[in-house]
């Protein structure tokens, strides 16, 4: 765990933020999150025929949609509208959030698709494991190496980097879509992020695989 580790010391700086969202629905917060995230994908995907100058705005709108699925969740806290229809609600729609903008990025031509599949299916796995943990009666998982606040971090400073380094500043590579080679293979920021997220999350994954197995009677 490590963005996870700070929810305690970030939350009266989350309260404060969700005042000028008070009277919106919980579950429109989080449908905005959604549509957020399906715009950061969509200009991803766009970098292919355009300019991968589009990763700034991606960048963006990954952090803005992270932002607004955390602000849904203190809104209905705070105004008392905390549901388990608004809580699966918003477990779907995270989904679709992971999913879409993962696509966008595979189809932008600056991620390997294999890797990009990988790396969807690591995330998956890893919020699987934390939901399912929830549905056994375990109660909800959030420790491990790749909680869903570190991945959209990680994901929005490669869109970053991948927007910075396209620019021709005096520090940018000469060829901005090689930047990391091994073996004579190439690899670019979003690469590196997706190995990143196909390694720690199926470490997460197995590793609360093994705490809900732990704390279930053993059978008989």
């Amino acid at each position: 765990m490590v963005l996870e580790g700070f929810r305690a010391r970030v939350e009266p700086y989350v309260e404060r933020l969700a005042r000028p969202f008070l009277a919106w629905s919980p579950n429109a917060l989080s449908g905005l999150a959604l549509g957020l995230a399906a715009g950061a994908a969509a200009l991803a995907a766009l970098v292919r025929w355009t300019t991968p100058l589009l990763f700034l705005p991606v960048a963006l709108l990954v952090f803005a949609s992270g932002l607004f699925d955390v602000l849904d969740g203190a809104v209905a806290r705070t105004t008392g509208r905390a549901s388990r229809r608004g809580d699966f609600l918003d477990h779907v729609f995270d989904r679709y959030a992971d999913v879409l903008i993962v696509v966008g990025i595979a189809v932008s031509g600056f991620a390997n698709p294999v890797l990009a599949l990988l790396a969807l299916v690591s995330l998956l796995l890893t919020s699987y494991m934390g939901t399912q943990a929830q549905a056994l009666g375990v109660g909800r998982i959030y420790a491990g190496l790749l909680s869903r606040a570190d991945r959209l971090v990680v994901l929005a400073l490669a869109a970053f980097l991948e927007f910075d380094w396209s620019v021709a500043w005096p520090w940018a590579p000469t060829l901005p879509w090689q930047r990391f080679a091994l073996g004579g293979v190439t690899f670019t920021v979003l690469d590196v992020a997706f190995a990143y997220f196909v390694i720690a999350g199926q470490w997460t994954a197995i590793a609360r695989a093994r705490r809900v197995y732990r704390a279930l009677p053993p059978v008989g």
